[in-house]
């Protein structure tokens, strides 16, 4: 099921970007860490380690977008902000928008700090299963961006082993479930 949300998608080769948008993926918001409370989620890694990688590249800002997501939980933006600073990115380098809740908010809140700041070409980063969501969301509210995907889960020719049909495989298809759910509502009600 993933496969049709992540089929086509690329690593961009002429990556010249003027600032990196950084999508939330989940965090665990009181987890003890190594340089704090609160780490990014399995899946969220993937995200920061390819802006960090960008980020070293290009040497832009990167704007940091997640708030609270469920009631009672921490912003996940300044919790990411410490993990990019901890692997590198300097401090002044990264904008937080710690109000979005989801998707559309995210491409809301992001929008405005672009256009804040002057940035044309933003890079987005995220998994490549919530690329296709993040770029409509982000078309509703006028912003072209260069989708830059990370944790890709298939590609091209990829080899299946009989641990693919295990039971834990089915997170997966929870996760590509929500994706064309939110595909749909995004594109039917924004």
């Amino acid at each position: 099921m993933l496969r049709g949300l992540e089929y086509n998608l690329k690593i961009p080769e002429n990556s010249n970007g003027d600032v990196i948008i950084l999508l939330g993926g989940g965090v665990y918001d009181n987890a003890p860490d190594l340089s704090g409370i609160g780490a990014p989620s399995e899946d969220m890694l993937g995200r920061i380690l390819t802006a960090v990688r960008l980020q070293k590249k290009l040497n832009v800002h990167v704007i940091v977008s997640g708030g609270v997501v469920f009631e009672g939980k921490k912003p996940e933006a300044p919790i990411v902000r410490r993990f990019l600073t901890d692997l590198g990115v300097p401090d002044k380098k990264i904008i937080i928008e710690d109000k979005s809740r989801d998707t559309i908010e995210n491409a809301r809140y992001t929008s405005e700090i672009c256009k804040r700041f002057g940035y044309k070409k933003p890079l987005l980063v995220t998994s490549a299963y919530h690329m296709k969501r993040s770029v409509m969301s982000f078309e509703k509210v006028g912003i072209k961006v260069m989708p830059f995907p990370a944790n890709f889960k298939t590609w091209e020719n990829k080899k299946y082993g009989w641990e693919d049909y295990l039971p834990n495989s089915l997170d997966l298809t929870h996760t590509a479930m929500h994706e064309y759910i939110g595909f749909l509502f995004y594109k039917f009600a924004y």
